[in-house]
């Protein structure tokens, strides 16, 4: 059974840094692409990164530059470190599996960029 299990959110101040992690079990983790996305109060769920069994990354030109994806296999976690972090980053941000014939989900983490 795939589980996904994201942490690392939190409140933090416009302009602070925080680092999420989506711990990954059930699933040969080092042969999977996995992905993040964030949903916002009343908006639609929109994609932020993803980073390939291989490692290459790719990120929302929205957020290039202030959000960087990376995985650690030993550990079948993928992380999403956000610098320069802005209220409108607000959102409950979660970790994406997709594979040919399933997509899975974690619960989701919060984050909240406010003073």
């Amino acid at each position: 059974q795939v589980q996904l299990v994201e942490s690392g959110g939190g409140l933090v101040q416009p302009g602070g840094s925080l680092r999420l992690s989506c711990a990954a079990s059930g699933i040969i983790f080092r042969l999977h692409a996995m992905g993040w996305y964030r949903q916002a109060p009343g908006k639609q769920r929109e994609w932020v990164g993803t980073i390939t069994s291989g490692a290459s990354t790719n990120v929302a030109d929205s957020l290039k530059g202030r959000f960087t994806v990376s995985r650690d296999n030993a550990k079948n976690t993928v992380y999403l470190q956000m610098n320069s972090l802005k209220p409108e980053d607000t959102a409950v941000y979660f970790c994406n599996l997709a594979t040919s014939t399933n997509a899975y989900w974690g619960r989701g983490t919060q984050v909240t960029v406010s003073s």
